[in-house]
């Protein structure tokens, strides 16, 4: 069996590994069932998803040839760990800062990650994906988040 393209091969095996662990580990929350689905239920769907579409990704890898072998390239080390410090940014600053103060810490952060940051589409996104969170997820969907600082109450 011959891998013909390395890039798909990679991230297909990926896909599939991630999207096991996620239904695995799912199976220690009730499932429910359709009509009400419980906590296990959503990740369960979405690891074996996952696991499929990989298993896709994995098979395009090893039947369809594609020019030189597809090879992996330099991983970009900087967008992974800007990306990765936004990610425990939000989850250290929610409960402390609120919405309202931490999505527009973690967007600009996100933003600078890529190569053509620019302030002025960092800040036009800032306004939209906060206004955006709190129109869905607070007023919306109701959920229990904290807005505003905790110095200031909710």
């Amino acid at each position: 069996m011959k891998i013909k393209s390395q890039r798909d091969f990679w991230s297909g095996l990926m896909f599939v590994l991630v999207g096991v662990v996620f239904a695995w580990a799912s199976t220690e929350y009730n499932f429910g069932s359709s009509a009400r689905p419980g906590p296990g239920y959503f990740p369960f769907g979405l690891g074996v998803l996952l696991a499929l579409l990989g298993s896709l990704v994995l098979f395009k890898a090893l039947t369809l040839e594609s020019e030189g072998g597809d090879p992996i390239g330099p991983v970009a080390w900087r967008p992974l760990l800007v990306i990765t410090a936004a990610i425990v940014l939000f989850g250290l600053a929610l409960p402390r800062l609120g919405l309202l103060m931490t999505l527009p810490l973690v967007i600009v952060l996100a933003a600078a990650a890529g190569d053509e940051f620019s302030w002025k589409d960092a800040l036009l996104s800032t306004v939209i994906l906060t206004v955006g969170s709190w129109v869905i997820f607070v007023w919306g969907l109701k959920l229990v988040i904290p807005v505003w600082p905790t110095i200031f109450g909710n």
